[in-house]
């Protein structure tokens, strides 16, 4: 099996970043000068995905009106002669220009199991791969999404992008117990979501997998999986638990993490001082700032 869909899952509230989320996704909240959405539909494209579904909750347009084209703003940015936020606009179609993108609503708030089990009947008969648009992945080779696939083109079995992390964090975080197969791949025994004490390993689970039909078909036969508001993590580390193929891979690259303000305050923080244009001015303005 190719992988060459994926799944957005980007219908949850983020009342993490209330009041700022009351009016704006938070896929389209900025890191420097893109928001985190372009970041992680980059991955994908350079990843070689061809199909794209959000799926969203009721009247949730403004992620999918981030890739049309407006010709109306292009059109006045030629005639002012703005050519460089031109050429920002016509980067952004040209990375989508080969990939199509499509949207299914959640129909009621509960966790993302259920909504990625919302886009069954796009996943179909083909593996595809799901991104958390709160995680973006810095690589310096490949990017984070192509390891997973480079993985799975050998196990062809679901495969969760992991990282080691102290442990005084992993109690935030999905954990895996895992069988060392070889240098940076596993495979999964179980998952255990936030442990506080005991954790069955040093990787948590980023937010990056490639998920096969037998995963759809397992949520279909376990409704009540879907019923709670639980992550699909849960239900891959049920799955191996039971003796079905999961594996896992530590995923080579920066983990730059945006699930609360504090974590998007670090991340930005980040990119700006690392960004060829803006780094250097920001640098100097905290080096003669007195804080």
């Amino acid at each position: 099996m190719k992988v060459e869909k994926a799944i957005f899952p980007i219908a949850g509230l983020a009342t993490r970043f209330l009041p700022l989320s009351k009016v704006i996704s938070k896929e389209l909240l900025p890191l420097v000068d893109k928001p985190l959405v372009n970041y992680t539909v980059e991955e994908a494209c350079r990843s070689g995905v061809k199909e794209i579904q959000f799926v969203v909750r009721k009247n949730q347009k403004d992620v999918l009106d981030y890739f049309k084209s407006d010709e109306e703003l292009e059109k006045r940015l030629i005639e002012k002669d703005k050519r460089q936020e031109l050429e920002e606009l016509r980067k952004i179609e040209h990375m989508i220009k080969e990939v199509s993108f499509s949207s299914v609503i959640q129909k009621s708030a509960k966790g993302d199991a259920d909504a990625i089990y919302e886009s069954r009947d796009f996943a179909g008969k083909d593996a595809v791969g799901v991104f958390f648009c709160d995680d973006i992945i810095r690589s310096k080779g490949d990017p984070g999404f192509q390891q997973l696939k480079e993985v799975f083109e050998t196990c062809q079995s679901p495969v969760l992008g992991l990282k080691k992390l102290p442990a005084d964090k992993l109690s935030s975080y999905g954990v895996v117990n895992v069988e060392k197969i070889a240098n940076g791949f596993y495979k999964i025994k179980g998952v255990s979501q936030r442990p506080k004490d005991n954790p069955p390993s040093d990787l948590a689970i980023m937010g990056r997998m490639i998920l096969t039909p037998d995963v759809f078909e397992y949520m279909e036969k376990h409704k009540e999986l879907r019923e709670k508001d639980i992550s699909v993590t849960t239900v891959l580390g049920e799955m191996a638990s039971e003796g079905k193929a999961v594996y896992g891979y530590e995923v080579k690259g920066d983990w730059l993490e945006c699930g609360d303000k504090t974590l998007w305050f670090k991340s930005f923080l980040t990119l700006l001082l690392d960004h060829p244009q803006y780094g250097p001015q920001i640098r100097e303005f905290i080096k003669n700032t007195k804080i």
